[in-house]
């Protein structure tokens, strides 16, 4: 009897024994090899996250000129030294420093009255007074370049390209990609409904036209690459002159030429882009009242169509109201 109760308790311990451990195995380890529940807990408690990576505030690009520059992701203070302030303005970025006329003039006037005028050529004490984060110089002169990469990063730019590769450009410079691709995208429909509409009623096939202006000193110039022309040889809209075409293909903005082969250029509708030198407006004058001009084609068909040359240009705000002015001035 008493050999048969040590081997009851015997027994009894194994099992006790056997529970306890089945316990710690619970805790530890599932049956399929993996952690358990409360084992995850524990992991959790003890293993730190990894810290967050900072989002970089600089990065590296290539400008017009083929300089390597760093420069802000979001710039926040811009000066934009060129031609087509209103492509900058497009976007919803109002520079802190630009290139202004003192009697005004442009479409976008009202939207640079905060803005500093740092003078042409650049002024740059006034230039390192804004304190910019990003100077954007449509120029690609080397030595004008070198001093205001001192004051802050600065990037060459290309204004007398297209406007696609203009906005998409400062779109990505001015961390603008998207508003710059809706402009675009606006933009294009709004231009193919113009046309669509004027060869309905306006043009016809394969019509041409020349731009011209003067500059002071008497001086003659019919635009080819830049400006107006921009949006007036656009898809379905005029054709240049084969004068005009040439300087086109060789990038050529504008070119100076002489009254006497002033006929070589003119297009079946001429623009008049006035200027806003008193005695460049004299010149202007002087031109549409001599015989050289009387004799023109487009002249002698009343196809002629005068604009401010401040308001008349390739920037996307002069572009925006071109829209709307080209169609009335052909309907006159």
């Amino acid at each position: 009897m008493l050999q048969a109760r040590k081997v009851s308790m015997l027994l009894a311990v194994i099992v006790m024994m056997g529970a306890l451990l089945l316990a710690c195995g619970n805790n530890t380890d599932r049956s399929d090899g993996q952690p358990s529940a409360n084992n995850d807990k524990e992991i959790a408690a003890t293993t730190s996250p990894e810290p967050e990576k900072a989002e970089a505030t600089t990065r590296l690009v290539t400008d017009w000129s083929g300089h390597e520059v760093e420069v802000p992701v979001n710039p926040q203070r811009v000066i934009y030294h060129g031609e087509v302030t209103g492509d900058v303005l497009a976007l919803g970025v109002t520079p802190v420093g630009v290139i202004k006329n003192e009697e005004g003039g442009t479409v976008f006037e009202d939207k640079i009255a905060a803005s500093e005028d740092v003078g042409f050529p650049i002024n740059l004490e006034k230039a390192l007074s804004l304190q910019p984060d990003l100077i954007i110089f449509s120029n690609s002169d080397a030595a004008q370049y070198e001093q205001l990469e001192k004051v802050a990063p600065t990037v060459t730019f290309n204004s007398f390209a297209p406007i696609e590769e203009r906005m998409r450009t400062l779109g990505d410079l001015l961390g603008k990609k998207d508003e710059a691709e809706a402009w675009l995208a606006k933009h294009k429909a709004e231009v193919a409904a113009m046309w669509a509409s004027l060869r309905e009623s306006e043009i016809k096939d394969n019509e041409t036209a020349s731009v011209f202006t003067m500059y002071p000193g008497n001086r003659l110039f019919v635009m080819a690459g830049a400006g107006l022309p921009q949006f007036l040889y656009g898809e379905n809209g005029f054709k240049p002159v084969d004068k005009v075409q040439e300087l086109i293909d060789q990038q050529v903005g504008f070119v100076e030429i002489s009254v006497e082969v002033m006929n070589e250029y003119a297009g079946d509708r001429i623009f008049v882009l006035n200027p806003v030198d008193p005695a460049a407006k004299q010149s202007t004058t002087e031109l549409t009242e001599s015989n050289s001009w009387k004799s023109l084609p487009a002249v002698k068909n009343g196809r002629v169509y005068h604009f401010d040359i401040l308001k008349a240009g390739s920037d996307a705000l002069s572009r925006e109201y071109m829209l709307s002015e080209l169609p009335k001035a052909l309907a006159q």
